[in-house]
């Protein structure tokens, strides 16, 4: 299936998981500690078909704060679309309002790794296959193999795919930790 069909078809449960997953593998855009999204997907694993709601409001407004201190002022669009997916992330996890973000977030995260990966310039992931687009950059095609894998493992495990959806997050998030921290060193060796 492809990426736009997985979406279509998620729960709630898998809506508020991709989009917290793509949030979560863009942390690093917002200097924010790795542990700020945890209490979130904690409220994702608690009862019901969608977690604990209650839970996930709190934890939510817990990470905007936690994230909106002095490192979280950098420009630049990949920075400005990392933090709208935070600001636009729902308090209330079921819905149409769920699904446009967890969409949002897709496209936003997409973007994300295709600005801070120009290997190949003017090309851009394909969101509607269930593959890498033949020219998309390498951190686009693998942040795409992650959002597929993420919504493929909610869709099959339910409740119990969320650790795997962690550890994909993990892995997403420690690449584009090391693509910015690159980019970084590389902007004070021009200067």
């Amino acid at each position: 299936m492809s990426l736009v069909e997985l979406i279509a078809r998620a729960d709630d449960r898998g809506l508020a998981a991709s989009g917290l997953a793509c949030l979560d593998r863009c942390l690093p855009l917002l200097d924010g500690d790795d542990e700020v999204l945890r209490p979130l997907w904690a409220a994702l694993a608690g009862t019901g078909p969608a977690g604990d709601g209650h839970a996930w409001a709190q934890a939510l407004g817990r990470a905007r704060d936690g994230l909106a201190g002095p490192g979280a002022t950098g420009e630049g669009e990949a920075v400005l679309l990392a933090r709208r997916m935070l600001a636009a992330a729902p308090a209330d996890r079921t819905g149409a309002e769920l699904r446009a973000w967890a969409d949002a977030c897709s496209v936003a995260s997409l973007r994300i790794h295709r600005i801070l990966d120009p290997a190949l310039p003017g090309s851009a992931p394909s969101r509607a296959g269930t593959a890498p687009a033949r020219d998309a950059s390498p951190l686009a095609a693998g942040e795409l193999r992650r959002q597929i894998a993420v919504l493929e493992l909610l869709a099959g495990h339910g409740v119990a795919g969320l650790r795997g959806a962690v550890d994909l997050s993990t892995e997403g998030r420690r690449v584009l930790r090391a693509v910015v921290s690159r980019r970084a060193r590389g902007a004070r060796g021009r200067s």
